[in-house]
């Protein structure tokens, strides 16, 4: 099983329905989201996943954005947006899940059938007291000795697979590295399944800016069977001007490299072949979009041959 955890960003929201529009992810994959925001989008998201019939983890205590805060002002009543939302988490597809980190000591309530999430050794007093009377669904951990042999239950791995540079045009210093094998050493380890931050990484920012270099992030399985990624970064880097046109230079790679590779075609793939074909600048927030669904598709399709 495999389980990417993705803030509620437009994007990642948009990735996440599409794939599920398209029913281009199997029941191997279960989405986490942390919302950053109470949206329509978020709202929508949820919906489509109880219409589909497809589990997904929400976090009832996100860690960043404005989530908590964009709740104050809303009523509860049921024809509000939070109560909208509210109904469709109450739902049988949605598995809640806790944050546990920086050692805060949260009020934890309706733990019945929920999944817990550590960040560090030191979250674990605050988790065993939460979950004292029942054992969580899931563990979601990092791969530290001193956590796992502390925590109750089945246990799902997480890892920031993604090796996040300052700097779009640092990628050209390393164009192709490993992300992770988890997808085949889960269950040799002892977990029930992996969980990574997709092409995202882990590290949260809610500013944006015009970038010098214009990075596209595509995953793909290796003849060994690691999921290595690889980087197609613009050429003239210079200052931060024509942004569509460093995109055009970075898209215009991908083909070639993926076709002379074998990289499996997806829809999230297919999408940037056909924005070098048509010269279409789609804006950043779809590029991502479309890296994060070629991702999610690539990995139920390699643990669907295994399922």
């Amino acid at each position: 099983m495999y389980c990417p955890f993705l803030r509620g960003r437009q994007f990642e929201l948009l990735a996440l329905r599409e794939l599920l529009e398209n029913d281009l992810i199997g029941d191997n994959i279960v989405p986490i989201i942390e919302p950053v925001k109470l949206s329509s989008s978020l709202l929508k998201t949820v919906e489509l996943f109880n219409e589909k019939n497809h589990k997904l983890v929400f976090v009832q205590n996100p860690s960043v954005g404005a989530y908590p805060v964009s709740m104050d002002g809303e009523k509860s009543d049921e024809n509000s947006l939070y109560g909208k939302l509210k109904i469709e988490l109450d739902k049988g597809n949605v598995i809640k899940a806790y944050l546990f980190q920086d050692n805060n000591k949260g009020v934890f309530n309706d733990m019945q059938n929920s999944i817990a999430i550590i960040d560090s050794v030191d979250d674990i007093s605050n988790y065993l007291e939460a979950y004292k009377n029942e054992n969580p669904v899931y563990t979601i951990i990092p791969d530290r000795r001193s956590i796992k042999r502390s925590v109750k239950g089945e246990k799902i791995i997480l890892e920031d697979s993604f090796i996040k540079q300052k700097r779009n045009v640092d990628y050209q210093n390393n164009i192709d590295e490993f992300f992770s094998d988890w997808h085949r050493e889960y269950g040799k380890e002892d977990y029930k399944g992996f969980s990574d931050y997709s092409i995202v990484g882990s590290e949260y920012s809610e500013s944006g800016f015009a970038p010098k270099a214009v990075a596209i992030h595509i995953v793909y399985l290796s003849s060994k069977d690691d999921l290595r990624v690889h980087h197609f970064v613009s050429e003239n880097n210079i200052d931060n001007k024509d942004t569509p046109g460093k995109f055009g230079e970075a898209v215009a790679k991908i083909k070639p490299w993926c076709t002379e590779h074998n990289v499996q075609e997806t829809r999230g793939l297919k999408a940037f072949y056909d924005y070098c074909d048509t010269g279409r600048y789609p804006g950043l927030g779809v590029v991502k979009k479309c890296s994060i669904m070629h991702h999610l598709e690539l990995m139920s399709k390699r643990l669907g041959e295994t399922k």
